[in-house]
């Protein structure tokens, strides 16, 4: 269904023969800024940031001086007096100097089209620093999609306090997607690798997304798109799927296998996808992976479709897909 929609665009059966891979090509004009708020949103912003390249700006956002360290990048410290304490898991306190650096954050945010915060909640700053920010970059006229992680199981006093800013953070985003801190520890312990430092998962994601809306491709996607998008009523969230060009099935199972809390995706009413693979991808792969992830979508879904061939992804294909409109979302409200 979808390739054919494709083909009658005018593209041909293997899409390397329309455009030859595109390299670093970037669209001009689309103004991103990853924002990284407390200590863990501090180091995956800044893992996330040298991942992207070249395009985007970075703004690290603490009451912890360490949080700064080995960073080229705008920093906003909160509070006058800046230790180790950071905001002493109060949200009230994160939430109040936030408001303090008000001006600061306005000359940052001018001409920003789309803010990608990362956040731990639990803490103090996170917790309470986290949905001011979003809320100004939200009133200064930028997409906000948020990610945050919310605290292990066994962590009970730090569940209590992130139910104080989760609610606000989902209020003052486009998109907050709840990472679940249990799967990605897992995960990462799976890989070697530690969580803390710079989530793989959480960079894949940050990526892919301004992959999406910045690098030229076959059929362009755009920050008019993305907001189309987010504009439908109802939960969100955004998902990253990587591997065989001829296997949509293992690429959907990956994408929801990601360190999210559980949701369904049935019923969605909105999504933009982004499909992005090797030069030897087909319109026959574009369209089969387009159907397995909106398959189980309402049946007048809005579904907004890019595609674009680069050459780093010989044999394998990515997925970046923004989800919205969801009537139901399972087994995220935290206890």
């Amino acid at each position: 269904m979808l390739g054919q929609e494709i083909q009658e665009e005018g593209i041909s059966d293997t899409l390397e023969e329309i455009e030859k891979p595109i390299g670093g090509d970037y669209l001009e004009g689309a103004q991103i800024l990853i924002a990284g708020v407390g200590g863990l949103g501090c180091s995956w912003a800044k893992k996330a940031h040298e991942k992207t390249g070249q395009g985007v700006d970075l703004v690290l956002i603490d009451a912890d001086e360490s949080s700064f360290q080995n960073s080229e990048s705008h920093v906003i410290r909160l509070g006058v007096e800046i230790d180790s304490s950071g905001c002493a898991a109060l949200p009230p306190l994160g939430e109040q100097r936030m408001r303090q650096a008000t001006s600061v954050s306005r000359v940052l945010l001018e001409g920003v089209e789309l803010v990608i915060l990362l956040t731990g909640l639990g803490g103090g700053t996170g917790t309470g620093a986290a949905p001011e920010f979003a809320r100004q970059a939200r009133l200064s006229g930028a997409i906000v999609i948020s990610v945050a992680a919310v605290p292990f199981d066994a962590q009970e006093t730090r569940i209590k306090i992130s139910n104080e800013g989760l609610s606000k953070l989902e209020s003052n985003s486009d998109v907050c997607v709840r990472l679940d801190l249990d799967r990605l520890a897992w995960q990462a312990r799976e890989r070697g690798t530690d969580w803390r430092m710079g989530a793989s998962w959480v960079e894949e994601f940050v990526d892919g997304l301004v992959r999406t809306l910045m690098r030229l491709g076959l059929i362009n996607l755009d920050m008019m798109d993305l907001k189309t998008i987010v504009g439908h009523t109802g939960g969100s969230t955004l998902m990253v799927g990587q591997g065989n060009p001829d296997d949509a099935k293992a690429l959907l199972e990956d994408a929801l296998s990601a360190p999210l809390a559980n949701l369904s995706l049935d019923g969605a009413k909105a999504c933009l996808l982004q499909i992005e693979g090797g030069p030897g991808m087909t319109v026959g792969q574009v369209g089969l992976i387009a159907d397995a992830f909106t398959e189980n979508f309402d049946a007048d879904a809005q579904v907004i479709l890019g595609a674009r061939v680069s050459e780093d992804l010989q044999g394998t294909i990515r997925v970046v897909a923004v989800v919205s409109g969801l009537e139901k979302i399972t087994e995220l409200s935290l206890r």
